[in-house]
């Protein structure tokens, strides 16, 4: 409870009081300044709650905010331990890749021709 809320209600308390003794001494204005005073003081305590109530939706976006942003530097690192792994066993692959090729030269020549030819004839224009 915040100290709109407690001021509003305490004037609602006084403007029904003013009322009930505008009432009870037959004076009109007092009873006129007590409903006014009650309907201040209801407006005072309704706006003390919304502001209450923003406050507390202001602290759970602020905390969701920081959950999301543990969660994504989580995810970050994830991504960076998988990229490593891809590339040690990227250039592992290509070492092996290479020492294959340097052995077995005339096979990995007529590999690389028949890829070659396979592009060219899968590019080629179709009149």
């Amino acid at each position: 409870m915040n100290g709109d809320q407690i001021r509003g209600a305490s004037r609602h308390i006084k403007g029904r009081a003013q009322t009930a003794l505008g009432g009870l001494t037959g004076d009109p204005a007092r009873q006129v300044r007590g409903a006014v005073n009650q309907v201040a003081g209801g407006a005072q305590y309704a706006y003390g709650r919304a502001r209450d109530r923003a406050e507390d939706l202001l602290d759970d976006g602020r905390d969701l905010a920081h959950a999301a942003q543990d969660r994504a530097g989580h995810w970050i690192e994830e991504g960076r331990g998988v990229a490593r792994h891809a590339r040690k066993r990227g250039t592992a692959y290509g070492r092996s890749a290479l020492r294959y090729a340097d052995d077995h030269r005339s096979s990995a020549l007529l590999g690389l021709a028949a890829v070659a030819f396979a592009v060219g004839w899968l590019s080629r224009s179709r009149d």
